[in-house]
């Protein structure tokens, strides 16, 4: 059975190694699947959204959960933390990003407050990653991993990975900087995503090496089910109808056809191609039949598990907003073989 193709239950089957995870930006929980799927035990969570904390505990089942902001988390007094939390083996955050993402003029953005999805209420993004930095001073847990996109190690944002790391420093921690793409990972997609990994000074563990060279997943060997059809007389339809062959989104036809540089976030899934990025709002569109992407087909790039409880909310938004399991299994893996094995 390939990697992608799991089911919640089959969890329970894998060799449990006793160390400790806390989930912070826990969202739906893609990356507490993947250190599952590893053998660690996630024993809590701190998430900002209602919505996305009622997937949590219907999925995860947490110990500790506290649905606030991480900076309320924060302030908590020590003694009203649980023991376990100053015992972790891993502190594993996603801190939001959005104002960092590669697209949109992003620099307009950085340090005002804004009403992102993530969380549903206004805040800096770009202050989340030092919250949670304030997270491990309090916890000290052994190793740090924290997630991000891309973007952040571009251009003029790069002075603020410095910042992040020479906090890190601070908070004694040594870090290191992956630039990991999933599809080199057992993950049908082609989703890269910055990792910072550290571990507390005290351990002088070596370097983590993080290589991966799975072979590719296409979508033609995870696609399944219906997708819900083009309308006819939409845009998108006569749009999708002047595709051609090498075409890879929408924007291809646009801009060949009319001049104009919109609707590169339609994207075109070709069953011999890797899939491109999953996120909460692009749309994604099957190239031979005129039908959206399925509902399966989210979860299956996602690698999220088959069973996965969805509950009342939008599949393609909790897969977009998660970390694929997959990937983090992977270098959960690794983590644990290099360093805490």
């Amino acid at each position: 059975m390939s990697d992608w193709n799991w089911s919640i239950k089959d969890i329970e089957k894998v060799q449990k190694n006793r160390l400790k995870v806390f989930s912070c930006f826990s969202c739906g929980g893609g990356s507490s699947m993947g250190y599952k799927l590893a053998g660690f035990d996630v024993i809590g969570n701190v998430e900002i959204d209602s919505a996305m904390m009622k997937l949590y505990i219907e999925n995860h089942h947490p110990k500790f959960p506290f649905q606030m902001p991480i900076q309320e988390f924060n302030q908590l007094p020590i003694e009203e933390l649980p023991s376990e939390l100053f015992d972790l083996d891993v502190l594993d955050g996603s801190p939001p990003c959005s104002t960092f993402s590669v697209s949109g003029k992003r620099e307009e953005k950085w340090g005002g407050e804004f009403k992102f999805r993530e969380g549903q209420t206004k805040q800096r993004l770009d202050d989340l990653f030092f919250d949670f930095i304030r997270t491990a001073e309090i916890l000290q847990p052994k190793v740090i991993v924290a997630e991000n996109v891309v973007g952040l190690i571009l251009g003029n944002a790069r002075g603020y990975v410095s910042k992040i790391i020479e906090s890190l420093d601070r908070a004694g921690y040594v870090t290191q900087l992956f630039r990991l793409n999933a599809a080199t990972m057992g993950v049908p997609q082609k989703r890269e995503r910055v990792f910072f990994i550290c571990h507390r000074k005290d351990l002088k563990f070596p370097k983590l090496n993080l290589e991966f060279s799975c072979t590719p997943i296409t979508y033609g060997d995870v696609r399944s089910g219906r997708g819900r059809k083009i309308p006819t007389e939409s845009e998108t339809y006569k749009r999708w109808e002047k595709r051609r062959p090498n075409d890879r989104s929408l924007g291809d036809v646009m801009k060949r056809e009319f001049g104009r540089d919109s609707n590169f976030s339609t994207i075109i899934f070709k069953d011999q191609l890797v899939p491109n990025t999953i996120t909460s709002s692009s749309m994604y569109l099957r190239d031979d039949v005129p039908e959206f992407i399925s509902r399966e087909d989210f979860i299956r790039i996602q690698t999220f598990p088959q069973d996965y409880n969805f509950l009342d909310k939008n599949v393609q938004y909790v897969c977009g907003m998660s970390v694929p399991p997959i990937m983090m299994k992977k270098i959960a893996e690794q983590i644990y073989i290099q360093w805490l094995d």
